[in-house]
């Protein structure tokens, strides 16, 4: 573990190379899964918000999820979702050519439709995983198969986890935290290598 402010950070961060494949798993994250992604209660709020500027981009199966259940559940673990459609896809989900799935709300974002949220947390960070604790957060790697050609792709490119998630790390922890995260894993990486 690597402690960097009152954060306690896996060294999966240093250790693993992930860089996206998504010509080979096509947004695979978004669509499986027993739930919907990790939402707080402000992003659920700005998800209801933002509804109306994404809802034509959404599937018709989404869109009748979302007018009889809401964009967000309460999940088996007792966490605040996204709301999913048969039981998979978030509702936020998208297809594009070639069946590439992609994020409504990040669409609007980067098309400009919204300028003040990109997309949930849990999804910005992905595939890390954040989990607040009394005295500490806990900053982890959630390993999943479909994540498989990521890894590959990383290793082939040289890109390490943290340094794949430098723009979302930064933007959740800031740049200050991001960077003493940075000299940590190089530090490490110096010491015992690959």
């Amino acid at each position: 573990m690597l402690q960097i402010q009152d954060k306690l950070v896996s060294l999966d961060l240093a250790e693993r190379y992930f860089c996206c494949d998504l010509d080979k798993c096509l947004g695979e994250c978004c669509i499986e899964g027993d739930a919907g992604a990790p939402i707080t209660k402000e992003e659920y709020d700005t998800l209801k918000e933002i509804l109306p500027i994404v809802y034509d981009d959404l599937t018709p199966a989404a869109r009748r999820e979302i007018e009889e259940n809401g964009v967000g559940y309460i999940d088996e673990e007792g966490d605040l979702v996204t709301s999913i459609v048969d039981g998979k896809n978030c509702v936020f989900t998208c297809y594009g050519e070639g069946g590439m799935c992609y994020c409504a709300i990040e669409k609007a974002y980067r098309e400009g439709r919204i300028t003040d949220f990109r997309k949930p947390v849990s999804c910005y960070l992905y595939p890390v995983r954040i989990t607040k604790y009394p005295s500490f957060t806990a900053v982890n790697y959630h390993r999943w198969k479909i994540c498989k050609a990521a890894e590959l792709l990383g290793r082939k490119e040289g890109i390490r986890l943290y340094r794949f998630l430098k723009e979302p790390l930064s933007a959740c922890f800031g740049k200050e935290w991001y960077d003493e995260l940075a000299l940590a894993c190089e530090a490490y990486l110096e010491q015992y290598g690959d």
